[in-house]
């Protein structure tokens, strides 16, 4: 054995020294460094897991921004405080989905309401810059008219404990989001107007490519998830070539995600600059100049309203209808974990008489309504409200499994999932139903919060259930899993099998007692595949 001389100790000392200059570099210490500033001050959600709130990831879209693609950050000096979550986006108090009418998103103790509300917020429990953890961005539910990365319900501390960096975030809602305007397309760089939510949203994944490794998160391992309006702007997403790159996973919850199919065809720009000019018009904003002047009250009052005031083909964000990117397979290779719930449609409750539920099929169904009537038992006004809502149900299933198969046609990894776990309610009180929405408490590990709509069941019951704490665990380590390598599966958890092209009657049943559930009937599935077939024939 050589004895190592003077000169070569003294240059191994140099590298350990060089080694560890850099772990401690690596350190997760405050102030953060990103790239507008320095970040500090955060809170400890709970031992070992750090909350960093209210991180600016857009300039603020007031005054001459209003109605413009996000835009770079200003530089700031010093230490930026990181304790509170930033200003909530406008919108409404209440919706009327809920028996209390209730928008927790702004509730008692949630932020303040204004247009200035393009922050994030991250949850991390990485000890150093270096450990490159799986990355997972929420982008909330709502009708694009409601919610915030601030709710409660989407504090990211328990999927942060199982070995993510979670990032809630918030985009403008209702004509601050969604508005256009032949004018405003007229100067956009891109010649577009409209889907100004979803290129928050593409701003928000490009921040976390640029920032996310300071907390320990990994760039090329990202995964965006969401529900609802969130899961459907995922998917839109999917066929756009700007988010190309920028996250590599999606998990989609009861979000109809393409146009085209029994949701209806997406509403051209030409066709929402028609509508929403004319309302401008009538409150008498006919320039850029008295559009941008108009008050957040005149904005919400005179240009929101029913009409064209969510998702767009604005030949940008969203070039071209995603069910035609789709088909073609021209859409981001990305993992899917996608699926719905079992009475997703629940919270809304549909009445119809066996004559109505008739008279409504050929509009719909067109040549196919002898099938769908023959399959939707409805010789009463009980079997025709049970078959109004069941069919409503299967459609939301059948186009988050039509977005797995298409995944899995790229070659992509798709899991398919069906909630169905009720969550508890008041002794004596029927079970609630596995509505829209329910899966979030399950999904964050967060029972004990309130739910997103106002319904009978109790979040303090389902965090004393052993039972849903339970479905809790395993669904919040499947997604965590699912971000971590494309897979759900784990040790300890049931085995989750791989979605194949074909398999309409089997999917992933997440329920505390999954053998007494059982998924959409086989037939309608395939009833809906033949429907999707017409509406595009018909184009």
């Amino acid at each position: 054995m050589k004895t190592m001389n003077a000169a070569g100790r003294a240059g191994l000392l140099a590298v350990v020294g060089l080694l560890f200059c850099g772990v401690a570099n690596a350190q997760l210490r405050e102030p953060i460094k990103l790239d507008a500033g320095s970040l500090g001050n955060s809170t400890e959600s709970s031992p070992g897991i750090r909350a960093f709130k209210g991180i600016p990831f857009a300039a603020p879209p007031v005054g001459a921004l209003r109605w413009r693609e996000p835009q770079p950050v200003a530089k700031w000096d010093g230490v930026r405080d990181a304790s509170k979550f930033g200003n909530v986006c406008l919108q409404p108090d209440g919706s009327g989905r809920g028996p209390k009418g209730l928008n927790i998103a702004v509730g008692p103790g949630s932020p303040p309401q204004s247009e200035d509300c393009l922050y994030l917020n991250v949850w991390t429990g990485a000890k150093a810059a270096n450990e490159r953890r799986p990355v997972m961005v929420y982008f909330f539910g709502g009708a694009f008219t409601e919610g915030a990365g601030s709710i409660p319900l989407y504090d990211g501390d328990a999927l942060a404990k199982k070995g993510a960096v979670v990032v809630t975030m918030n985009y403008r809602l209702g004509p601050f989001g969604f508005f256009t305007h032949p004018a405003l397309t007229a100067e956009s760089p891109h010649k577009a107007s409209g889907n100004y939510g979803l290129a928050d949203m593409v701003a928000s994944l490009r921040w976390v490519k640029s920032n996310i490794a300071a907390f320990g998160g990994d760039p090329g391992n990202v995964t965006v998830f969401g529900q609802s309006a969130g899961a459907m702007a995922i998917g839109a997403l999917t066929s756009s070539p700007e988010t190309k790159g920028l996250y590599q996973r999606a998990i989609g919850q009861s979000g109809s995600w393409m146009g085209l199919g029994p949701s209806g065809a997406f509403a051209t720009r030409a066709r929402a600059e028609e509508t929403n000019k004319g309302r401008a018009d009538a409150a008498g904003a006919t320039t850029l100049e008295q559009l941008r002047a108009m008050s957040a009250a005149d904005v919400t009052a005179k240009l929101g309203g029913r009409g064209p005031g969510g998702m767009i083909v604005d030949g940008w964000i969203i070039p071209e209808d995603p069910s035609d990117v789709f088909a073609a397979g021209r859409q981001n290779p990305v993992d899917v974990l996608v699926g719905s719930n079992r009475d997703d449609l629940s919270f809304a409750p549909q009445t119809a008489t066996p004559e109505q539920f008739e008279q409504g099929a050929p509009a719909r169904w067109g040549a196919l309504a002898p099938q769908y009537l023959s399959l939707y038992p409805h010789s009463t006004n009980e079997e025709a409200s049970k078959s109004q809502a069941d069919s409503s149900n299967d459609g939301a299933f059948w186009h988050m499994r039509l977005f797995a198969d298409d995944q899995k046609k790229l070659g992509r990894q798709a899991w398919l999932f069906y909630f169905a776990q009720n969550p508890p309610g008041p002794a004596g009180q029927p079970a609630f139903p596995a509505a829209h929405a329910s899966e979030l408490p399950y999904v964050f590990n967060n029972l004990g919060k309130a739910p997103l709509f106002p319904d009978p069941s109790d979040p303090t019951l389902a965090a004393a259930s052993a039972p849903d704490r339970k479905v809790a665990d395993q669904m919040s380590s499947y997604w965590v899993n699912f971000a971590r390598s494309g897979n759900p599966n784990g040790a300890g958890l049931p085995t989750w099998q791989e979605h194949k092209v074909g398999e309409s009657d089997r999917a992933m049943i997440l329920d505390a007692n999954p053998s007494l559930e059982h998924l959409p009937a086989k037939a309608r599935l395939e009833l809906y595949d033949k429907l999707y077939v017409q509406m595009r024939a018909a184009r």
